[in-house]
C-alpha cells in the first residue's frame, strides 16, 4: 500500500515512527507537513507555506487574536458541541481563510503534480486538517473513493473543531487525548506508538534523586506549581536535583531524560488528560512519571504504572518517593512493562491494520 499522513508539523515525532513501521512492513508511506517543528523531528516532505509557523511572533499574534475574541482563556477556550464544529464568525475570519487557501494553492498545486499526492491508497489528516479550509484536497480523494482516516491530537478539537467536509467524509476517527471520546461520536481511543528498546532496563535510583519535567507548554502541564515546589524540595534535600527541560532538540531532552529518576508530566488537566508522548517516552527510558489521573483516566487506563497526583497532594507523593527508593524503582519496571504492553509501535501498528482492514472491505 501507500500511505500518506498529511500534518501541520511532525509535534512528537509520531509521524516518523508511523513511517519507519510502515516501511518495516513493505508498504510506501510519506508525510507533508506545512512547516517545520520546532522540535528538530524530522518534517518530512515539507511545503514551508507561509502565514502559519512555530515563530514566537505568529504564536503571540495568534494568541492576541484568541484573547480579543474569547477574552481571558483566549486560545484555551473549549468550545461547546459534540462534536464542536469550526466555523467562520466574522467577516474579516472569511476574508483570510480565503485569501490564505489562495496563496496556499499556487504551492501546493504543484506538489499535487510533482509528488503525484493522489496515487496513495489510504490518507491520514492529522489535527483534523485539510491543507485548505474548504477541504477542497479532501473532496478530491473522496471522489477517488480513496479511504480517509482523521486522528485528532487534543486542542485542535478542543478549541478549533471539525471541519465538516473533512469530518462527513472520514472513515475513522483517532485520538491518543482521553478526554477527546466524550467530544465526538465517532472517535476510538488509539495508544500512540514508540519504539521501545529490546529488553529495556532501568537504571537504579542512587544516592542523588533526580526529578525532572518537561513541558512543551508551562499553561498545559501546570508548571508554575510543578516547578515551586520542586524548587523547594530539592532546596530542602541535598540528595534531591530538579532538572528543568525545555527549549531543546528532542535528542537532548532523552539525554536528560535519561539521567533522571522521576518525571512529572502534568497537574490540572489543563491540555487533556492524564498522559501523552512526554511520559511515553519516559516510560520506555524506565523512570517513575507522575501525572494526574483523574476518575474517567483511572477506570479507563487500568493497572497503569501512574503516581497519581493533583495540586493538593504533589509534594506529599513525591516527598513519599524520595523517601523510599526502591518504591521509585518499582513504578520504573511497571512503567517499562506499561509501555512495552501498551506503546510498542508493533502493537499499535497491528490494532490499526485491523482498521485499515475494515476501511478497505468496506469500500
Amino acid at each position: 500500500m501507500k500511505i500518506l499522513y498529511i500534518s501541520p508539523e511532525n509535534t512528537v515525532g509520531t509521524l516518523s515512527t508511523w513511517k519507519r513501521f510502515h516501511e518495516s512492513k513493505h508498504h510506501h508511506c510519506d508525510f507533508v507537513t506545512f512547516y517545520k517543528t520546532s522540535n528538530n523531528f524530522d518534517s518530512g516532505i515539507c511545503l514551508d507555506l507561509p502565514l502559519i509557523s512555530t515563530s514566537y511572533l505568529y504564536r503571540k499574534i495568534r494568541a492576541l487574536y484568541y484573547y480579543n475574541k474569547y477574552g481571558q482563556n483566549g486560545e484555551y477556550s473549549v468550545k461547546p458541541g459534540k462534536p464542536p464544529v469550526w466555523q467562520i464568525t466574522k467577516w474579516y475570519e472569511k476574508q483570510f481563510f480565503q485569501w490564505r487557501d489562495k496563496k496556499w494553492k499556487k504551492i501546493i498545486s504543484h506538489k499535487l503534480q510533482d509528488l503525484d499526492l493522489l496515487s496513495y491508497d489510504i490518507y491520514h489528516f492529522e489535527w483534523g486538517l485539510d491543507f485548505y479550509r474548504d477541504c477542497s484536497f479532501v473532496k478530491q480523494v473522496s471522489s477517488l473513493n480513496k479511504p480517509i482516516i482523521c486522528t485528532y491530537h487534543g486542542q485542535d478539537l478542543r478549541t478549533r473543531g471539525i471541519l465538516k467536509s473533512l469530518d462527513s467524509r472520514s472513515s475513522i476517527n483517532f485520538s491518543s487525548e482521553l478526554d477527546l471520546l466524550s467530544m465526538h461520536p465517532k472517535i476510538e481511543y488509539m495508544f500512540l506508538p514508540y519504539y521501545i528498546p529490546n529488553q529495556p532496563t532501568f537504571k537504579k535510583t542512587k544516592k542523588t534523586i533526580k526529578i525532572c519535567h518537561s513541558p512543551t507548554n508551562r499553561h498545559y502541564k501546570g508548571s508554575k506549581l510543578i516547578i515551586k515546589i520542586c524548587e523547594k524540595i530539592a532546596a530542602q534535600n541535598q540528595n534531591v536535583e530538579f532538572i528543568l527541560i525545555e527549549k531543546m532538540p528532542n535528542s537532548e531532552v532523552l539525554k536528560l531524560k535519561k539521567t533522571c529518576d522521576i518525571i512529572i508530566d502534568q497537574i490540572g488537566d489543563s491540555g487533556g488528560w492524564g498522559y501523552g508522548m512526554n511520559s511515553v517516552e519516559s516510560m520506555a527510558l524506565g523512570l517513575c512519571c507522575m501525572t494526574e489521573m483523574n476518575p474517567q483516566c483511572e477506570s479507563f487506563f487500568t493497572g497503569h504504572p501512574f503516581v497519581n497526583i493533583n495540586k493538593n497532594n504533589f509534594e506529599k507523593k513525591i516527598i513519599e518517593l524520595i523517601n523510599n527508593p526502591n518504591l521509585i524503582d518499582d513504578h520504573k519496571q511497571n512503567s517499562i512493562n506499561w509501555a512495552m504492553n501498551k506503546h510498542d509501535v508493533n502493537k499499535v501498528g497491528s490494532f490499526l491494520y485491523q482498521k485499515y482492514d475494515a476501511i478497505l472491505n468496506e469500500k
